[in-house]
């Protein structure tokens, strides 16, 4: 909705029309509306025709699509994990190849992928949620490496928790396990009394980044989030160097043995 206020065309896509009734409604032909489940390759093509059509090339691309998977590793369904990969990530996959051959073309455009600090971190009764967002990651940072000289960005937006359906109605929970209840509680007093971001501020953050002349690969987005991954990272450095005899042990040469 920022991007339509300062007066950007958007092509909007939702599995349902309906829910795009109300930016109609304010934005008239400024919005196209779009028909797609991103789990549809045939239909990520034909929108993304459409709207290279309508506006004559495409200069911003945010992949969006996800829901929350809530379990502990031992309690998830299969079925449900590979559904989890197919839309955070398999999805997010077709829409950027779908993209890209318009985006080189023009030597121009910014891929924009929804991670989560959750792409960074992994969280208990959140490994299935995770797993699919580290490999978004993985993914997108080859991605930016291969375009360079192209003049196509790509930057992973990694937020925290904010105020949207990602835990509600459409997210999976499988039967949950007895075993597993206290790590079930300790993540629920989080969310309980964590403060989520407003979505809207987020939206205004993201067009900062991508307004930007030279715009990160990476972003956070939420309060505190720096300092969060900081730790995570010397956590890990920590770890790393005290295992360090072990590390040099694996990468000894056959004529050192």
């Amino acid at each position: 909705m920022w991007a339509l206020r300062r007066g950007d065309r958007v092509a909007a896509t939702a599995r349902k029309l309906a829910m795009l009734d109300d930016l109609l409604q304010r934005y008239g032909d400024s919005v196209l509306p779009l028909t797609l489940d991103v789990n549809d390759s045939a239909a990520v093509a034909v929108a993304v025709d459409t709207a290279t059509t309508r506006f004559g090339g495409l200069d911003v691309v945010v992949n969006n699509a996800g829901y929350g998977l809530f379990g502990a590793v031992e309690e998830l369904d299969l079925d449900d994990l590979r559904a989890q990969f197919e839309t955070n990530v398999i999805g997010a996959l077709s829409v950027t190849q779908a993209v890209l051959p318009t985006l080189r073309h023009q030597g121009s455009g910014h891929i924009v992928q929804i991670s989560s600090t959750g792409g960074i971190g992994a969280f208990p009764t959140l490994g299935g949620y995770n797993a699919p967002k580290w490999a978004l990651e993985a993914l997108s940072e080859s991605l930016a490496q291969e375009l360079v000289g192209t003049g196509v960005s790509v930057t992973i937006v990694e937020p925290s928790g904010f105020a949207t359906d990602w835990g509600g109605p459409s997210a999976a929970r499988p039967e949950p396990l007895p075993q597993y209840d206290d790590a079930r509680a300790g993540m629920n007093e989080y969310h309980r009394t964590a403060s989520p971001g407003d979505p809207v501020a987020a939206a205004e953050a993201l067009l900062r980044v991508l307004d930007a002349e030279q715009p990160p690969l990476r972003v956070l987005f939420g309060a505190g989030m720096v300092e969060f991954v900081e730790q995570l990272y010397a956590d890990r450095l920590d770890g790393w160097r005290a295992w360090r005899d072990v590390t040099e042990i694996a990468g000894r040469t056959p004529d050192r043995w």
